[in-house]
């Protein structure tokens, strides 16, 4: 009686951690909704890029710095609100490990969405780049310069500011490491 007992307990433990443990997002990927109503979706998927369709429940995003509870169905969560305009949207998500961060930048094109993944060494290798570059180039430092600014302006103008640029280069060289 005791052994039986003890094999049910042992397999209901067993059953409740391999449950724990799939309701657990480690990676995503953004896409537009299906519906195309301005909206982002969220896909959870696994470390080969596809998706994971036993994550069901909801589970805390932050959005450019706004915490946001998105609901999850199957592995896919649709955000709230919906994009007026093209826009640098940094999602991020803690789950009990690790913290998750990507960058994307949305182009919205008349009724369609069309997210952009930037890698966070990017943000720290262009603007490398550019300076390596004029050094190397001492008379085109002024060209170089409103490169720079023109660079700086555009982000800045849609949306993204220095501590998610920061933020993802520093997810980025975690990954990289």
């Amino acid at each position: 009686m005791k052994k039986i007992i003890l094999t049910i307990l042992v397999l209901f433990t067993t059953i409740f951690s391999i449950q724990a443990q799939a309701q657990r997002i480690d990676n995503f990927m953004v896409k537009e909704n299906l519906t195309q109503n301005g909206k982002l979706a969220i896909i959870v998927i696994d470390s080969t890029e596809r998706p994971v369709e036993s994550i069901s429940g909801t589970f805390v995003f932050s959005l450019n710095g706004f915490q946001q509870d998105l609901v999850f169905h199957d592995g896919i969560a649709v955000v709230k609100h919906p994009l007026e305009s093209s826009t640098f949207v940094f999602f991020k998500h803690k789950n009990g490990q690790k913290s998750i961060g990507k960058l994307y930048y949305v182009h919205k094109a008349d009724k369609e969405l069309k997210p952009f993944k930037i890698y966070g060494l990017l943000l720290l290798i262009i603007p490398a780049a550019i300076l390596l570059v004029a050094y190397l180039f001492k008379r085109f430092l002024a060209a170089f310069a409103i490169l720079a600014l023109i660079y700086v302006y555009f982000h800045y103008a849609k949306g993204l500011d220095l501590s998610k640029i920061l933020e993802s280069i520093f997810s980025a060289l975690k990954e990289f490491l």
